[in-house]
C-alpha cells in the first residue's frame, strides 16, 4: 500500500486531542488520524474494510535445539 503525503490544516485543540488517544492507543498521531478516517468510512460505507490475518502454529520438535 503506497502512501501519499497532504497537508492538514486542523484545530489546535482538535490536535491535542487527536494526540492524548494516540499516545492511549500507543499510535502515532498519523496512525491515529488515519485510523479514524478509515474507520469513520467503513462506518459511513463508503468503504469496505477487508482485513486478512493468518496464523500459522507449529508444534516445537522438543528433540531440535
Amino acid at each position: 500500500m503506497s502512501k501519499k503525503a497532504y497537508p492538514l490544516r486542523i484545530n489546535e485543540k482538535v490536535l491535542a486531542a487527536m494526540q492524548r488517544w494516540a499516545d492511549d492507543d500507543l499510535r502515532s498521531l498519523n496512525a491515529q488520524i488515519e485510523y479514524v478516517l478509515r474507520e469513520s468510512l467503513v462506518k459511513s460505507g463508503r468503504v469496505k474494510l477487508v482485513q486478512q490475518v493468518t496464523t500459522i502454529v507449529e508444534e516445537v520438535d522438543k528433540d531440535k535445539k
